[in-house]
């Protein structure tokens, strides 16, 4: 079976702090872990200001159908407004190698 990483990248919208983006993540939790098809996610910084949010899902259609209904979540307004819309990529892939510790 093949998985699909759902790789999003942006910056944070003007006054939204790095703590405070992590806070409004782990509000989306709920909603990531409950969706059919989950099975990994981590959230990173890099030194440029730039986020990435990297989910990994059972399917395509599992990653499509979380990225469809998230925008109706309650985390989700938080989230939106403590991101620059205009810095958003989103896309995704599959995974074709996999290694753990």
């Amino acid at each position: 079976m093949t998985h699909v990483a759902e790789i999003v990248t942006f910056t944070l919208a003007n006054g939204t702090t790095p703590e405070e983006f992590v806070k409004l993540s782990k509000a989306s939790e709920a909603f990531v872990r409950s969706a059919p098809g989950f099975a990994h996610r981590q959230l990173s910084q890099g030194a440029d200001g730039r986020w990435t949010d990297y989910v990994v899902w059972t399917d395509m259609k599992a990653a499509q159908d979380a990225a469809a209904q998230f925008p109706q979540q309650e985390c989700a307004a938080g989230m939106m407004a403590a991101i620059n819309p205009e810095s958003v990529q989103m896309r995704h892939e599959a995974v074709l190698w996999n290694m753990t510790a």
